[in-house]
């Protein structure tokens, strides 16, 4: 449990105590209020110790953590705390986190949320439950709160820093939510009701777009292409795209929609994803940089492991025919062996052609999109491409009458 030691966090640790539940508390120090945050870690101490429940403490250089990653100074407590939650949960077996977020703190993220610009994700506000996370008082109001406080006689620490309005949410917990209760008695009951409303109209837009996924993405070679055609035929389009990509960070609709019209090759990033224009597709896929290292193979070697699986053997002849089997004239070699990715300027003499191609030329032949040529790997001889893995191996290492010994590359699939 996450404790403050401030009035939602005491009020959470009594309900807990009460319906016995097996529980640890978890005190952060951000080191932002000098004695006065001290002073919230020893009352947190206090309370663990006065419940008979174990509690974890930790300090954080909140500022540092702030300059140096360029958040401002809530959002650098939020990561730092969160993922120490998830680091105490990690090794020690940790099911769930429980916070105290009330329905007030879920009125000021829903306000703070709108301000900005928001989906209806955004306006569904705080999640009463995830996977890992519960917010069991979130159904309550801080009036409510208070109320059981004050009756059960409980003690807390009261932030000073809640009150300074220079912060957004401050502002709007002291100067926008008091208009609008005052406006309407029963706005914040109004206000959860319409909270239902919007989770319940979100699961069906989801429900909509997994249905439009399924039928839209093609999963292909650990990524999905989507056609452009059929992509275009959804209304409304921007709609439907920034429901499609926003899970793979792609949350600007403009740019994927400026990639349908965009020549083949453009790509748009995201922090974790890449969308690639494809001639008449989109192709996704995680973001992965580019691996330029080259991986030798010496003659003593009969199989490869790294950066594909490959056994390698001296046969007597010809066994089979198959694009992931390749055999060569051993004596045209020249080792070491490497296996690399191709280069601007490549070049290739194509078994069962006259002359040499351009590899670029060969990967627009053979319609191979960007992605692919990205990832296609050559097995090279002094630097001459012996073989473009998988696809097409090269003239001047086929096996002719009078070759001695035959090797054979074989790709494991």
């Amino acid at each position: 449990m996450a404790c403050s030691g401030g009035i939602d966090s005491v009020v959470l640790a009594h309900l807990c105590v009460n319906a016995n539940l097996d529980f640890e508390l978890a005190h952060c120090n951000f080191k932002l209020r000098g004695e006065e945050s001290d002073k919230d870690e020893e009352f947190a101490l206090k309370l663990g110790l006065n419940i008979g429940k174990k509690i974890y403490i930790t300090n954080f250089e909140t500022i540092d953590y702030s300059y140096l990653n360029k958040v401002s100074i809530q959002v650098a407590a939020r990561e730092l705390r969160y993922d120490w939650f998830s680091k105490i949960q990690q090794e020690n077996a940790i099911k769930y986190l429980v916070t105290a977020h009330h329905a007030d703190d879920n009125l000021e993220t829903f306000i703070i949320n709108l301000s900005r610009g928001s989906g209806i994700d955004g306006l569904k506000g705080i999640p009463h439950n995830t996977d890992v996370i519960k917010r069991p008082l979130l159904p309550f109001s801080q009036e409510q709160i208070m109320a059981y406080a004050q009756t059960n006689m409980l003690k807390w620490r009261e932030d000073k820093s809640n009150a300074d309005t220079k912060y957004l949410r401050n502002k709007i917990r002291h100067q926008i939510v008091p208009l609008l209760k005052e406006l309407h008695p029963t706005f914040l009951d109004n206000f959860t009701n319409t909270q239902h409303y919007l989770e319940q109209t979100a699961a069906i837009v989801d429900n909509t777009l997994s249905k439009v996924k399924r039928s839209l993405f093609l999963s292909e070679n650990n990524r999905y292409k989507i056609s452009i055609e059929k992509l275009k035929e959804l209304h409304p389009l921007k709609g439907y795209i920034y429901g499609l990509f926003k899970s793979y960070g792609f949350t600007e609709w403009q740019n994927v929609a400026g990639l349908l019209e965009a020549m083949s090759g453009k790509e748009i990033h995201s922090k974790t994803h890449r969308l690639v224009k494809n001639r008449g597709y989109l192709l996704l896929t995680t973001l992965e940089e580019v691996l330029n290292k080259e991986f030798v193979v010496k003659e003593s070697m009969d199989a490869v492991k790294d950066p594909v699986v490959m056994d390698i053997s001296l046969v007597e002849s010809v066994e089979e025919r198959s694009l992931n089997t390749l055999y060569v004239d051993k004596e045209t070699l020249k080792y070491p062996l490497t296996i690399r990715k191709w280069k601007k300027g490549d070049y290739f003499y194509p078994f069962g052609m006259h002359g040499k191609k351009k590899l670029s030329k060969f990967f627009k032949d053979e319609k191979i999109d960007v992605l692919s040529k990205e990832s296609q790997w050559l097995l090279c001889s002094d630097d001459q491409i012996v073989w473009v893995i998988g696809k097409r191996a090269d003239n001047r290492f086929k096996i002719t009458s009078e070759t001695k010994h035959v090797l054979k590359f074989k790709v494991k699939e």
